[in-house]
């Protein structure tokens, strides 16, 4: 989806992608949309890497390795992207993650409870967190970047403390059984994450939220100006708790996905989910500031990371490099969003006439 432009947004319609100007080609209507720059950098690196990695790189092995990465990153990067639209971040997901994997391990585990029930558990722990995230986000203003990055250090205590005080321990086993195995944690054909299929899953649901919802046009023009959003009449409030929920069950589904894959849980997994969300999203062409971005964008700035970070075990380069080439791939990707945004924002087009619920 294509910017929008918040001040003239007075409908609850989804806004459809503003009219390119006349004469225009198709490539520079294609240009302004913001997961071009996300498929230039996926294909590149993907040539890349298959030029370095040969056969290593695309055999079954080595496609499964960056394919797996890809479906849980993109199952908390999607909601996340969208709540970066909204013009805010999300910093606590690696600890929902956590949270979440041991309050399932514990309630199933520990207590034998039935596994339907540690699962509503740990979805519960994931939009408890999401919801107290947005309401002091909504409610004081504070930047989400601290609240979110607070939230984070605290619920990390407090698995631990809670964890080390019921269990006695950090590391908690858990049999998820046959069903729940396979719903959540199997391995296709020995080596593709089911996770793949619930990543698919939840890029569908966020499409339909953003394409065929008014909720998709409130999060645009939140993101472009809170402020006109809230005069035109838009749930600010509402809607920022729902994104804030949204992203930290994205986290709570990895959780649940992670901890029926390995058959247990640990407090110290989904650290490294809380910057390679972002990471992924920008780099899938949404921007810091709000207001801009798609989920193919999103998507392609998964598959993009997962390629850098998992594609470089297939060559013959060390491993060293691999951050190097992430830093040098976001930092390409920020000067490469700027550019779109300013010619979309420079390209004389008009958002299309609105009226008044």
């Amino acid at each position: 989806m294509a910017i929008a432009a918040p001040s003239e947004v007075k409908t609850t319609r989804p806004v459809a992608a503003p009219p390119a100007p006349r004469n225009q080609t198709s490539f520079g209507r294609l240009s302004r949309r913001p997961e071009t720059g996300a498929l230039a950098g996926t294909v590149l690196v993907f040539v890349i890497f298959t030029v370095l990695g040969g056969s290593n790189f695309v055999s079954i092995g080595g496609v499964a390795s960056w394919m797996n990465v890809a479906a849980e990153l993109a199952i908390i990067a999607l909601p996340v992207g969208l709540l970066m639209i909204a013009g805010e971040l999300d910093l606590s997901v690696g600890s929902v993650l956590a949270a979440s994997s041991m309050t399932m391990a514990i309630v199933s585990g520990t207590y034998g409870a039935p596994m339907i029930v540690g699962i509503v558990a740990a979805l519960a722990v994931g939009a408890a967190a999401g919801f107290i995230n947005g309401l002091i986000v909504s409610r004081t203003n504070v930047p989400s970047f601290v609240v979110t990055l607070g939230m984070n250090f605290g619920l990390a205590g407090i698995t631990l403390g809670l964890s080390r005080l019921i269990t006695g321990t950090t590391n908690v086993p858990l049999d998820p059984g046959p069903f729940f195995k396979g719903l959540f944690g199997s391995l296709l054909g020995g080596q593709f994450e089911v996770a793949i299929f619930w990543a698919i899953g939840v890029a569908l649901v966020i499409v339909w939220l953003l394409q065929m919802t008014p909720f998709g046009n409130w999060v645009f023009a939140i993101g472009g100006d809170k402020e006109s959003a809230r005069a035109t009449g838009i749930p600010v409030t509402r809607v920022k708790i729902s994104l804030f929920m949204m992203s930290a069950i994205g986290a709570a589904l990895v959780g649940i996905i992670q901890t029926c894959l390995y058959n247990g849980a640990q407090t110290s997994t989904g650290q490294s989910f809380v910057f390679n969300s972002i990471i992924a999203a920008v780099i899938g062409g949404v921007l810091l500031t709000g207001g801009y971005g798609s989920v193919p964008g999103i998507i392609l700035g998964t598959l993009t990371f997962a390629i850098v970070s998992q594609g470089i075990y297939t060559t013959s380069l060390s491993s060293d490099w691999a951050s190097f080439i992430l830093g040098a791939l976001l930092l390409a990707a920020v000067l490469m969003n700027n550019t779109f945004r300013k010619l979309a924002l420079s390209s004389g087009v008009r958002a299309p006439k609105t009226k008044k619920a």
